[in-house]
């Protein structure tokens, strides 16, 4: 449907009553007449919709006939007389004429390359654009154009057409699925103008074509070894096939039917594997909509899907909010204008998050991701006021605590409840409420996941920040962490309360009190993740984000802290003055924290060690590796690990143990590309932090990007969103530039990706390509990233 067609060409005055005479069937003939002048005129001579205009102009036409000869518009038009059609006719053709000031032509040859010419013509239409970009197809391919025989379906009430799929294109299921109408033509069935029929109708209407159609469904499969999408006709009892195609399907159906035929033996597990769009197994990880709610829902808007599946719960405007109501037992959906990190604790306690800023990358995004919480974004249509604590759409206002829904998976919201049904994978993996030997959805998944790791050769971590999300990742296949981002851990509780002090206080004493108080709370949960990977990898990143996100900017809340913890509000707002930086992303951040406040970075190395130690006198291996972020100076990591040496030795020689750690840096700033040669003098491994390295790289900001994005893909500047789709040649070329020189200096140097590029299939992909050693990414993309990795195995 994305390119048009033109069907019954050749018809005109003269044509139209040979066919009538030959065929002794008037009805049939002016019927195809009616139809090929509604289908010209719109696609070869414009005849469309203008502004203001609610219906087609040639619909209109006929529901104008319908109500002065029937009293109703709505009358079928199986029903409509040979006099009818001859009336029809005449007014479409004057219709054509007055809105192009042409008559329709007469020669069939003008006819055809008319035709022929339009057809080529809508590949550059705005839905045919819409669908390349969404589906990577490009522009230049352009297309060809196809001028076939017919043959008619509406010559009666021995005719009919169709399309019909040999299996169950949502399912997967082994059932012959389609629709069929009597004496109609194809576009009627597609259109809706009539309700078509359900394909096993069919043996009851016309047996022997049914029959034979049943036949050319195992023919088509057997031959092309996939599930076929077929549009047929029968023309007078007798079948015709008009065209076969692979055909489109769900993320559930492409497994069952892969799974399915590599059990039949009609395919081999590489092909299985092959042709899944990797992409498409979140589909079987996300909870969906009930299919009858959806449809009675009301939409109010739509945004980015940045968060698969579908969620629905009481709108609130506020993190805290959140949290109280979901204690209760609430559900919540969080909607905010954007998110920071200082929302986490409401992201995990809402069901869904809603923003009307940010990309598909944006800290939204990535948080809900790697929680595998439903979310929306940058859904620009949405207006959101804290201060009224409302959400307005589309002429709907929703307050605190109305319900809302939201579908991650199309980017839709809607007023209202509207029933969820949960994933069944989940249900066994994580939840563990489903026996995995009464789900055929989980044990296809699964054959499919064990295939995977038989052909991939790259590594598969998770990014995990909790003992939670660390066993929920080992369950879906993680072969490690490739990122935990410590500063998560101190939004937690009264922890924000010792990070807070730990900020705000004037000396090196102070501070170290307030860090005292941090470690017990990190160590804790290194010993709950080292003990969730039961000797899998850990990569650690020490404290990332500047200060001052730690530190609250409402007034009100400020106030709050400064009783809390008996401190003079005005010293907070000071300090939050000082720490207010024009450019946080660029400022005091990453290692430069823990250059200048080394007791971080030493309290940080403790807490790792000491719960490294702890695990492993209860008989479990532990394998940190701690990684510095934002390094651009070799000089920047070697003091950095200096600290971390000191202290691992410090802690091997009170708990009489020993450590198996590795020390690296991420790289997300380019220089640190370029003089990765000197930085792997010290380095053990290097982590991409795609993320920050698409940032430093294209001086894009992730979060703002979305203003100016579309327009750059709508003229071509760029193929793919650069932070859902690794930027190869850009940042790309940095990473091999990376590859190489840090081999050059450490051989056997490691070489991840951390960034929310490693759970998208084209960049995985590439770092297959690259050489890379593992690739991390959220715990529900890691099956995604599986079989991407599997696939890039296969191409090469």
């Amino acid at each position: 449907g994305m390119m048009d067609t033109i069907l019954n060409l050749g018809m005109n005055d003269q044509v139209v009553e040979i066919v009538a005479n030959k065929t002794n069937n008037a009805r049939f003939a002016w019927d195809s007449y009616r139809r090929f002048l509604q289908m010209y005129g719109d696609v070869v001579m414009g005849v469309q919709k203008r502004p203001g205009e609610e219906h087609e102009p040639f619909e209109t036409v006929i529901e104008h006939l319908k109500d002065e000869r029937y009293g109703k518009h709505d009358f079928p038009d199986v029903r409509l007389t040979v006099a009818d059609l001859k009336e029809l006719v005449q007014r479409f053709k004057a219709l054509i004429n007055e809105r192009t000031e042409k008559s329709f032509p007469q020669d069939p040859q003008a006819q055809l390359w008319g035709a022929i010419g339009a057809v080529f013509g809508s590949w550059m239409n705005d839905r045919a654009i819409v669908y390349r970009r969404r589906y990577g197809i490009p522009h230049e391919w352009g297309t060809a154009v196809n001028v076939q025989t017919m043959v008619f379906g509406n010559m009666g009430e021995t005719s009919a057409t169709g399309v019909a799929f040999t299996r169950d294109p949502a399912t997967g299921e082994k059932v012959f699925y389609g629709e069929y109408l009597i004496n109609a033509q194809g576009e009627d069935v597609v259109a809706g103008v009539r309700t078509p029929h359900p394909i096993a109708d069919l043996a009851k209407e016309m047996p022997a074509a049914h029959k034979e159609l049943m036949k050319v469904r195992s023919i088509l499969e057997r031959h092309f070894k996939d599930m076929q999408d077929l549009e047929f006709t029968v023309e007078e009892s007798r079948l015709y096939i008009l065209q076969t195609r692979n055909g489109k399907r769900t993320g559930h159906a492409a497994v069952r039917i892969a799974v399915d035929m590599v059990d039949a033996r009609l395919i081999t597990k590489k092909d299985a594997l092959r042709r899944i769009p990797a992409d498409s197994l979140a589909h079987l990880l996300a909870p969906i909509f009930d299919r009858e709610s959806a449809k009675a829902a009301k939409k109010i808007g739509s945004g980015l899907a940045a968060g698969p599946g579908a969620a629905c719960g009481r709108v609130v405007f506020s993190a805290e909010e959140a949290v109280v109501r979901a204690e209760k037992g609430e559900k919540v959906v969080l909607a905010r204008i954007e998110t920071s990190p200082e929302d986490l604790r409401g992201m995990i306690a809402a069901e869904g998050i809603l923003t009307s800023r940010g990309g598909v990358s944006s800290h939204a995004a990535l948080v809900a991701r790697q929680m595998g919480k439903v979310c929306v974004c940058g859904a620009t249509g949405i207006q959101i006021d804290y201060q009224k604590r409302t959400l307005s759409a589309n002429g709907t206002t929703l307050n605190r605590g109305d319900y809302i829904s939201i579908d991650g998976t199309a980017g839709e919201v809607f007023a209202g409840e509207v029933a969820t049904a949960p994933s069944e994978i989940v249900q066994v993996l994580v939840d563990r409420s489903l026996d995995p030997k009464k789900s055929i959805t989980y044990q296809e998944y699964a054959k499919l996941m064990k295939w995977a790791n038989e052909f991939r050769t790259l590594g598969v971590r998770a990014n995990a920040d909790t003992p939670e999300q660390v066993t929920n990742a080992v369950a879906f296949g993680a072969e490690g962490v490739g990122l935990c981002r410590t500063e998560h851990m101190f939004f937690e509780g009264d922890r924000i309360d010792a990070m807070r002090e730990m900020i705000l206080a004037g000396t090196k004493d102070e501070r170290a009190r307030a860090l005292a108080k941090l470690l017990p709370y990190q160590r804790d949960d290194f010993i709950g993740i080292f003990t969730a990977l039961k000797g899998l990898p850990a990569t650690i990143r020490f404290l990332d984000p500047p200060l001052h996100e730690f530190l609250p900017a409402d007034h009100a809340q400020q106030n709050e802290l400064a009783n809390k913890i008996g401190v003079a509000v005005e010293h907070i707002a000071r300090r939050v003055h000082e720490l207010h930086e024009f450019n946080p992303m660029l400022g005091h951040r990453g290692c430069r924290l823990g250059i200048t406040f080394p007791e971080i970075s030493e309290m940080q190395a403790r807490a790792i060690f000491e719960a490294a130690a702890e695990v492993q006198a209860n008989g479990i291996r532990v394998h940190p590796e701690i990684m510095i972020p934002l390094v651009g100076f070799p000089r920047e990591l070697k003091l950095q690990i200096d600290i971390v040496r000191r202290v691992a030795d410090q802690v091997a020689s009170e708990r009489q143990t020993k450590f198996r750690y590795l020390v690296g840096t991420m790289i997300e700033i380019p220089r640190a590309a370029l003089v990765a040669d000197q930085i792997a003098r010290d380095a053990e491994f290097f982590s991409f932090g795609t993320n920050d390295l698409t940032q430093t790289t294209l001086g894009m900001s992730r979060d703002d990007s979305g203003s100016f994005l579309p327009a750059y893909a709508e003229l071509d500047i760029v193929d793919s969103n650069p932070f859902a789709s690794i930027d190869q040649k850009g940042v790309g070329r940095l990473m091999e530039i990376t590859r190489d020189l840090g081999r050059k200096t450490r051989p056997d140097i490691k070489l991840g990706i951390c960034g929310e590029h490693g759970g998208e299939p084209a960049s995985v992909k590439f770092c297959h390509r690259l050489g890379l050693d593992y690739v991390s990414c959220s715990p529900f993309r890691i099956p995604i990233a599986r079989l991407a990795a599997a696939q890039a195995a296969l191409e090469t």
